[in-house]
């Protein structure tokens, strides 16, 4: 594999690249966990309805990545010694965290076109048990397509890796690098073409559907059923731009993984290249609160809520703290005595 090399970045490089990905990890946490409170808390039955249900879903795959993804991304670059199961086992991590955002998109995309094409079924079949089923099965899919490496389709094998450390007699572990246990050709044809390119097609073709019927159904229909429809509309906008923002961010990492297969680099050209592509694709999830933030009028309404509450919670403290003070100021200056007369009343 091309970029296989024990040979980390330059120390200055690495610093400036470690800062960011914590700048981009503490901003995924922070927002992302405001938009599950928000949802979860401050909107009023969201969770009954599949759109939220399928964000949240989202939101917490891309939490995970500020959590465990990005800290990954950092140890995986061969700064640490681990054995080949592990640092494998370790890579696939953050395939599953990529799969589980791909197929929540995947998973609103379907729900607003069931909705928008099928009203009356659809309220049979958008149950709160259906959604949180078909999250489940979104999760339990990413699970199997992420840890498909570890059934044998990977760049090592255990066997002859085995036989050169018994031969060796060293207890040392190789550097631990994403490419140096994860196939190309399986980053490539499985991961990129197979598990994140058709599904955004697919995602595409709905979401083209939709807009074309809402199109087609404002000029028709009468102006109270209009502003339901132009409702509709919005969510729909707002839902396209986080999948556009999606391709946008990790559409250029894996075409960088199609050059190194498909053409012989040299290994600095590729990582000065492959790491803005890790940055871009991860600063994907710290993103897409604010697009809630801008775009969705409910998740809108439930950030100012919870702001409120977070500032009214911090005044009554300070005033709290402010009564104590006073309190004890007046105590100090009366004296004794003043604590007596306010026993008597």
């Amino acid at each position: 594999v091309p970029l296989n090399t024990s040979a980390p970045m330059a120390e200055w490089s690495w610093v400036v690249y470690t800062v960011l990905e914590v700048l981009i990890a503490v901003t995924c946490c922070l927002g992302n966990t405001l938009v599950v409170c928000a949802v979860c808390v401050g909107i009023r039955d969201s969770l009954r309805e599949p759109t939220f249900c399928f964000l949240v879903s989202l939101a917490v795959a891309d939490l995970l990545v500020g959590v465990a993804a990005v800290p990954l991304a950092v140890v995986l670059d061969g700064w640490v010694n681990l054995t080949p199961d592990l640092c494998l086992l370790l890579s696939c991590v953050v395939l599953v965290l990529t799969q589980a955002s791909v197929l929540s998109l995947l998973a609103i995309a379907v729900d607003r076109y069931l909705r928008l094409h099928t009203p009356l079924r659809y309220k049979a079949l958008a149950t709160q048990r259906h959604s949180w089923l078909a999250v489940s099965v979104c999760w339990i899919l990413s699970c199997l397509l992420g840890f498909t490496p570890l059934f044998g389709w990977h760049n090592y094998s255990p066997l002859t890796s085995e036989s050169n450390n018994t031969s060796s007699f060293s207890l040392i572990a190789p550097p631990c690098t994403f490419l140096s246990v994860i196939s190309l050709p399986f980053m490539v044809y499985f991961n990129f073409l197979g598990c994140v390119m058709a599904p955004l097609l697919v995602m595409t073709l709905l979401y083209t559907q939709i807009f074309w019927s809402l199109q087609g159904r404002l000029k028709e229909n009468c102006p109270q059923a209009q502003a339901s429809l132009l409702r509709e509309k919005r969510l729909a906008y707002s839902l396209a731009l986080v999948l556009i923002l999606f391709a946008v961010c990790w559409i250029p990492l894996h075409l960088m993984n199609c050059l190194l297969l498909f053409h012989d680099l040299p290994v600095l050209t590729v990582k000065k290249c492959y790491f803005p592509g890790i940055l871009l694709s991860h600063a994907n999830s710290a993103i897409n609160p604010v697009v809630y933030a801008y775009r969705i009028p409910k998740i809108q309404q439930a950030y100012s809520h919870i702001w409120r509450q977070v500032v009214l919670r911090g005044n009554c403290c300070r005033g709290d703290k402010e009564v104590q003070h006073s309190q004890r100021r007046v105590n100090q200056k009366g004296g004794p005595h003043a604590n007596e007369q306010g026993h008597s009343k």
